[in-house]
């Protein structure tokens, strides 16, 4: 089992940056590939970025390419994302999610946290 919890979200104006992090449990974090994802109102959800078990192999929805930036210590057992230049196309719950590399669907997910973005 894991457990996910998101923080770092909140209100920025439009150009602004924010640092997501995602706090994981269990000693296998190392294992898993871990991703963010985020809803909009009215939208389904979608995936942000994704970074793999070795911090390689890293993959970004083309909407944030160039302005976000996923890492992880797994040390620390963290995933965090990097937002900048956000927009307010941005704004979304984001969620935090951990897979197992042979899975296709991720098994985890965290309870989301909202970053809003004025313009």
């Amino acid at each position: 089992q894991v457990q996910l919890v998101e923080s770092g979200g909140g209100l920025v104006q439009a150009g602004g940056s924010l640092r997501l992090s995602c706090a994981a449990s269990g000693r296998t974090f190392s294992t898993y590939v871990m991703g963010w994802f985020r809803q909009a109102p009215g939208k389904e959800r979608e995936i942000v970025a994704r970074i793999g078990w070795s911090a390689g192999g890293t993959y970004y929805a083309d909407s944030v390419v160039g302005r976000f930036t996923i890492s992880r210590d797994n040390a620390k057992n963290t995933v965090y994302l990097q937002m900048n230049s956000l927009k307010p196309e941005d704004t979304a719950v984001y969620y935090c999610a951990a897979k197992l590399i042979y899975k296709a669907d991720y098994d985890y997910w965290g309870q989301g946290t909202q970053v809003t973005v004025s313009s």
